[in-house]
């Protein structure tokens, strides 16, 4: 069962984070026709400034389960890289328990009020001509939360399941599909 939470988990942050990086490309397209647009023909469009703006936000806030889930987050790697891998799962069980989870726990709380209050007034953007629904934006703070707290949490149990002599493939080394589930 934990095993299949775990690839579950995986397969959830590998297909978001493979969804949402075209979101890259399209960020790349909004702002070059912001700049043909405004260079090229002296026209500008605040919503289209601030679209490509959103999906830059976007791109690193629900991409972010998917980007821990292939270890691409930065890391101080001195010591690590040395390690057998028993005393790494101990290693990433400390790091994920002392220092992610409560800084999640800690951007939720905190991020609470300026989320919900921006829902309840269905905020918008303060440029007349900008984008509307900015609360959609900043709903995407707790869903990085969520992506970021359940990779952490597959991670977790991965690590344990590895202590307890039932080792599963990591994420790089297998690529995540449907057959794995």
């Amino acid at each position: 069962m934990l095993e299949s939470f775990v690839r579950g988990v995986d397969l959830l942050n590998d297909r978001i984070g493979q969804a949402i990086s075209w979101l890259t490309l399209g960020c790349v397209v909004t702002c070059f026709a912001v700049v043909v647009l405004r260079y090229g023909f002296n026209i500008g469009f605040p919503w289209m400034q601030e679209f490509y703006v959103w999906q830059h936000a976007a791109v690193f806030l629900i991409g972010a389960g998917y980007t821990l889930l292939h270890r691409g987050h930065v890391n101080v790697d001195i010591v690590y890289g040395r390690l057998p891998p028993r005393r790494k799962a101990w290693l990433d069980i400390f790091g994920t328990l002392v220092f992610l989870f409560p800084w999640l726990a800690v951007l939720a709380w905190t991020s609470g009020p300026f989320v919900t209050s921006s829902w309840a007034v269905r905020e918008a953007s303060a440029n007349p001509s900008g984008m509307p629904a900015v609360y959609l934006l900043k709903a995407t703070i707790w869903i990085f939360v969520l992506v970021v707290f359940l990779q952490g949490l597959a991670h977790l149990i991965r690590c344990a399941l590895q202590l307890a002599g039932r080792e599963m493939t990591d994420a790089d080394e297998a690529p995540v599909t449907d057959e794995r589930i």
